[in-house]
């Protein structure tokens, strides 16, 4: 009998690891502040008291150093979980997650597996500043030999995380601060679902249709899917129908749940908490742009995104720079009163 309770994200988290980690003695978790504290957003909570420190370990303020050694861990055996606090910090460590992490599997012909699960904090809407607000998964979707995971539910959370700790190649994981249920600050509640107790897997590459629709596609992740269930619930009542499609993952990326949906739909919006610039929302919108031969737009291609700004201190230019469920529900209705001219 499967037990299902609802759970937050980072209770979904934490439990997947604690799960993977109770099946398999070659898993640990290191990085800053994971062991006493739990994870300062509670990932790794409560898995101190179960496993002790010598496989919740925390680590000094030095992500080249514990991210190197996670890789040389995961070299020798081991499948190390390393948590990068925010993403923000990627910059220091940089050399050895597009370097070492993403390429030595590659460059040794195979001999070398690298399991290592890099997870880490992405998002603003918390006045946090520049320097711990953003998203950048492009970035690394952009990098040769990572898988890019994206979780925007707890469901989806505990799920892909087993999966991340079970496969081979070096993983991403990104969690997004304002759906992790804590009670410190405001967050969607969307994202806190049911969960089952036993340990399951979620495959990589198969997008989720968070809603069915059949006027508009809305193509997300992350927070920004719970942003646009609540604009598809505001646009019911205006009589517009969006399908809301909840990419899950980056790399592997699910591009004919894409298709199939702007296929039945003919308008494709992407939202986006990432930069518009060289983004995730460009690659979407190419990728059916390339496809025109066998999918008919309705309208043009929107994309909303954050504008090629640092993320604000001020809490009315973040809110202003981060898309809003406002946003969404505005695009869509541009949408639905500008139809593509074809001509005859």
């Amino acid at each position: 009998m499967t037990t299902v309770r609802k759970l937050t994200m980072a209770q979904a988290i934490a439990e997947a690891i604690g799960q993977e980690m109770e099946r398999d003695p070659k898993v640990f978790v290191m990085g800053e502040d994971i062991a006493g504290y739990g994870g300062i957003f509670g990932a790794t909570g409560g898995l101190l008291q179960r496993f002790g420190g010598e496989r919740i370990m925390d680590t000094p303020i030095s992500e080249t150093a514990f991210i190197g050694a996670a890789t040389g861990a995961a070299a020798e055996g081991f499948r190390p979980i390393a948590e990068l606090m925010f993403v923000d910090f990627f910059g220091v460590c940089m050399d050895q997650i597009y370097n070492h992490l993403a390429k030595n599997t590659y460059m040794s012909g195979g001999n070398v597996r690298l399991p290592v699960v890099l997870m880490t904090a992405i998002g603003g809407g918390y006045n946090d500043a520049a320097q711990h607000s953003q998203c950048l998964y492009s970035i690394f979707a952009h990098v040769p030999g990572l898988k890019v995971v994206v979780p925007s539910n707890a469901y989806d959370a505990k799920g892909l995380m087993i999966q991340a700790i079970r496969d081979d190649n070096p993983v991403m994981y990104f969690f997004h601060k304002g759906i992790m249920g804590l009670p410190w600050m405001a967050y969607l509640e969307g994202s806190s679902n049911d969960v089952p107790q036993e340990a399951y897997t979620i495959a990589f590459g198969e997008a989720r249709i968070a809603r069915e629709g059949k006027d508009v596609t809305i193509v997300s992740l992350s927070q920004m899917v719970q942003k646009a269930l609540l604009a598809a619930a505001e646009l019911q009542k205006d009589g517009i129908s969006a399908e809301v499609i909840d990419l899950r993952t980056l790399v592997p990326l699910d591009v004919n749940a894409v298709v199939r949906s702007v296929i039945k739909t003919g308008r494709l919006l992407i939202a986006d908490e990432d930069y518009l610039n060289f983004g995730l929302s460009g690659e979407i919108a190419a990728l059916i742009a390339e496809r025109l031969d066998t999918i008919v737009l309705k309208s043009p291609v929107r994309r909303l995104g954050v504008p090629g700004v640092p993320i604000p201190y001020s809490r009315p230019l973040e809110h202003f720079a981060i898309p809003q469920v406002k946003s969404i529900v505005d695009a869509c209705h541009g949408m639905m009163e500008k139809r593509l001219e074809r001509a005859a």
